[in-house]
């Protein structure tokens, strides 16, 4: 028995996000699915710097959940993509995709996802962040226009599914490719990890 995947109570995934329950159940585990109560996200990212502010939003989305399911250990994620100073969530309009898009054409960004762990029950909360670097090649109005013709963009940080279509916009990457699917996995092994630990 592996025991980073068998805390020895029920694990809970606070998010309904397709990519990141099939990290979970390719890495082995088994889940329930909780949305998390709705947070204002906009707020943790006006002072932090990005790796630290969604680290405390995964923790604020697992701890909405982990209330309510205390013996329950609760796994929250967050993922933004990062160029420069500015920090793209996921676009609300087509258009916002399509600026998004252009401003990452031919530029090297950064993708973090933070993802926290916590049970209510044992008072533990285990959070961290991972980054990956993404670099897109030089990429024509008319390449953003037909992929946006789908709607693949539309629940994606930066506007784009490295995992879909998007794949064609990839010059390289350096780092956790989950990572910029939606879970680090090495990060996610590691807080499981920590969770077992604290009970020894």
């Amino acid at each position: 028995m592996i025991a980073w995947r068998n805390p020895g109570r029920p694990i809970i995934l606070a998010s309904q996000s397709a990519r990141r329950k099939e990290i979970l159940r390719l890495l082995g585990f088994s889940f329930d699915v909780c949305m998390p109560e709705a947070i204002d996200e906009s707020v943790f990212f006006v002072n932090d710097a990005p790796d630290d502010a969604v680290r405390r939003l995964a923790v604020a989305k697992a701890q909405s959940v982990a209330g309510s399911f205390p013996q329950a250990v609760v796994l929250g994620a967050d993922t933004v993509v990062v160029l420069g100073s500015r920090v793209f969530g996921k676009p609300e309009s087509r258009t916002e995709a399509h600026a998004m898009l252009a401003s990452l054409a031919g530029s090297l960004h950064r993708v973090i996802t933070g993802v926290a762990l916590v049970c209510a029950d044992r008072g533990f909360i285990g959070a961290g962040a991972a980054v990956t670097e993404v670099e897109f090649r030089a990429v024509s109005y008319e390449e953003i226009e037909e992929y946006l013709e789908g709607d693949e963009y539309c629940d994606k940080a930066g506007a784009y599914a490295i995992q879909g279509k998007a794949m064609a916009f990839v010059e390289g990457i350096r780092g956790c490719y989950y990572n910029v699917v939606g879970l680090p996995v090495s990060e996610t092994i590691r807080i499981f990890t920590d969770f077992i630990r604290s009970q020894e």
